[in-house]
């Protein structure tokens, strides 16, 4: 029989979320099968653990009934009851083993065994049957199976899965807008500030650091614009080769060069009537810099390979984490392209400014993450949140999103801890860092204060400061103040 095929009866109207899956060989006594059905189970068949397996690729199953014959050791009859399991299990060595790698890796499933009364926990505690029943199953009962007590431990560990299954965590239960998380000063002033911007037509620029969601905050900007209803199409200028970037954004002809097989649309063109959002247009060779300037003077492109100027009305959203005025100052960013990149301008403030959205922000991802795990962490332990808070974050949001799901991946704990965050060693190593800071900043200033009481002649300086004339000069090059002297 097909796996995937549902054996039904007439009259019979199976119950909503009551699928059982029966894994068993051709004879197996269909005693149980037929009562699972008799009590509206819906009923699926298998006959080996590949299979089992592939199921379970296929369907989330609830509950799991693992059936051992008289034999124990030899020959193994496994059902997984769903949704409901049921399994055959064959009679070779390793099929203990096998059972665990399957119980394992679907711990989600709240396993019961079905044992000979010879075979029970309470006759050989030291089974390898018992060390299965006590890491990995919910319950078990005896065979043979008194069908109302196998229904009722069934159904028990079903709606016990049911609900110790947390709902996915919605945005919308944690203060937030535009589907940003957040409440804290700074973060309630950027939504003022995309209210008024979405409600313009002109070009903007997103400046922030690292992880602070500027792709966020301009996808917010056209979703809540009057283009909305049109493209929004994001590239990121920093992720192509210099050479393939102007074809990605203005598209080619066919034949325009050496494998250009037909003509293709460039991403400018694609967003027509939406929002084309430039991330990282500071990484923009200046070729293409000049390129895209002439666009937004002309509002009009040619394809690679094309003579046909094609109008094209889009609005531009660009972002960067670098400092484009810099980059202007030193030649690697267009002064023309940054003032008319920068019509509006929006900047994100950096995690560490936003109090105490860092816990808000934490309590989101733990819960979004510990969904679908089976032995989790119920939160944070009081030290974690006080580290959490007072972590300066460099990598900001971004940086705590990965912190949190690196912790619900492999705590171990009941609540996580300092160890689980990783932030103890990366506190240490900030301080160390830090305290490296203070010296250099202390070495500094006693030199500075040493060469101007010596009147600049660095021969008395060194002397007053008990260093050799070299060791002075070293200094004086190493932190800078070669002016000084």
């Amino acid at each position: 029989m097909s796996l995937s095929n549902v054996v039904s009866f007439p009259n019979v109207a199976p119950a909503t979320n009551r699928k059982l899956i029966l894994f068993q060989p051709p004879g197996f006594d269909k005693h149980i099968y037929n009562e699972l059905v008799a009590h509206h189970w819906e009923v699926y068949l298998a006959n080996n653990l590949q299979q089992a397996s592939d199921l379970f690729d296929n369907h989330r199953f609830k509950v799991g009934l693992c059936l051992i014959d008289k034999q124990c050791s030899s020959s193994h009859k496994l059902c997984v009851v769903g949704k409901l399991c049921l399994l055959d299990h064959c009679s070779e060595p390793q099929d203990l083993t096998q059972l665990n790698r399957l119980f394992k890796s679907h711990s989600q499933c709240n396993w019961i065994m079905g044992l000979p009364n010879e075979c029970t926990p309470q006759n050989d505690v030291n089974s390898t049957e018992s060390k299965l029943i006590a890491e990995y199953c919910y319950n078990y009962i005896t065979l043979p199976v008194d069908i109302e007590r196998l229904l009722f431990a069934l159904g028990h560990a079903h709606g016990m899965n049911e609900i110790s299954q947390p709902s996915q965590p919605s945005i919308d239960n944690y203060p937030s807008r535009f589907g940003i998380i957040g409440n804290s000063p700074s973060m309630l002033n950027l939504f003022k500030q995309i209210q008024k911007v979405a409600k313009e037509d002109c070009s903007v620029l997103i400046e922030g650091e690292t992880g602070t969601g500027k792709e966020l905050v301009a996808s917010a900007i056209h979703h809540h614009s009057r283009r909305s209803h049109n493209p929004y199409v994001a590239i990121n200028c920093g992720a192509y080769p210099k050479e393939l970037i102007q074809s990605v954004l203005f598209g080619y002809e066919k034949g325009a060069f050496t494998g250009a097989e037909q003509r293709k649309i460039g991403l400018i063109e694609s967003a027509q009537g939406g929002t084309l959002f430039l991330d990282e247009v500071g990484d923009l060779p200046l070729p293409q810099q000049v390129n895209l300037l002439r666009f937004l003077e002309e509002r009009m492109i040619e394809r690679i390979g094309g003579s046909t100027k094609i109008t094209i009305d889009v609005r531009i959203i660009a972002a960067t984490h670098v400092d484009l005025q810099k980059a202007v100052e030193i030649g690697k960013f267009r002064e023309d392209l940054y003032y008319r990149l920068r019509v509006l301008q929006i900047k994100t403030p950096p995690l560490r400014t936003r109090g105490n959205d860092i816990e808000l922000l934490a309590e989101y991802f733990f819960s979004q993450f510990s969904a679908n795990q089976r032995y989790k962490a119920r939160g944070f332990h009081a030290d974690s949140l006080y580290l959490l808070k007072n972590h300066k974050w460099p990598g900001n949001v971004r940086e705590l999103m990965n912190c949190i799901r690196h912790a619900v991946v492999l705590s171990d704990n009941r609540q996580l801890t300092p160890a689980d965050l990783d932030l103890d060693r990366r506190c240490k190593e900030r301080l160390l860092q830090t305290l490296d800071e203070a010296r250099d900043l202390a070495d500094r200033e006693l030199i500075v204060t040493s060469l101007r009481y010596n009147n600049y002649n660095v021969s008395r300086a060194a002397k007053s400061i008990g260093i050799s004339r070299i060791s002075l000069y070293r200094l004086i090059k190493k932190h800078n103040i070669e002016g000084c002297v």
